[in-house]
């Protein structure tokens, strides 16, 4: 078994076990989803859920956040920790989807 069949068998039982799980991070669409969850290493839901509007207002979708320094992307997330490489893996993974997604977040993790 190679290790794409093991993935795909992996998340076939977790699908099983756990067929609907709440997802405690605020969103309101794939994009800022992936952003969310970047920012909660070492970072706890409630103070993601906390720095996300101010995010978010600047910038929800990938064509405005490359729009940002990665010096401004970083003060506002400062509080969520580690900001000096979030804010440089937001602004790098914006230009991923730009470029090789048409600015949207794949559904499966094999597009």
């Amino acid at each position: 078994m190679n290790q794409i069949e093991r993935a795909l068998e992996i998340a076939q039982i977790l699908e099983e076990l756990y067929p609907t799980t709440p997802i405690p991070l605020n969103h309101a669409d794939p994009y800022t989803l992936l952003i969310a969850v970047l920012l909660s290493a070492q970072c706890t839901d409630e103070r993601v859920n906390k720095v996300t509007p101010f995010l978010f207002a600047e910038a929800d979708n990938p064509y405005d956040m490359i729009k940002m320094e990665v010096e401004e992307i970083k003060s506002i997330i400062r509080p969520c920790g580690l900001s000096p490489s979030k804010s440089k893996a937001i602004y790098n993974l914006s230009h991923i989807l730009i470029d090789e997604h048409n600015g949207e977040v794949p559904a499966d993790w094999q597009s």
